[in-house]
């Protein structure tokens, strides 16, 4: 079973969030269908901007709980580095 991290956002700099799933494509539509009030919600963070994949739930804690405690810039050099307009990656997913 996979188990990923994920991090959504507004815009290009725009505030980010950091989560972790088993099932991306369910979560990532949730956050963009606002169906819980959160974060994302309260923020309109509705694209996905980066993920990564782990085969184990526990990794991907770890690391969610790694990447929260990172610098912003970090954060955002993290994201340049695989998706530099920030698009949305969440139809590449479907």
């Amino acid at each position: 079973m996979s188990a990923y991290i994920y991090i959504m956002s507004n815009k290009k700099d725009g505030t980010i969030y950091i989560g972790v799933t088993s099932d991306l494509i369910k979560r990532v539509y949730e956050h963009k269908n606002s169906f819980v009030d959160s974060f994302t919600k309260k923020y309109n963070l509705k694209q996905l901007v980066y993920f990564e994949v782990f085969e184990d739930i526990q990794e991907a804690i770890k690391r969610e709980k790694q990447l929260k405690n990172w610098k912003r810039e970090w954060k955002t050099e993290l994201i340049d580095k695989v998706n530099l307009e920030w698009k949305d990656l969440y139809d590449e997913l479907l």
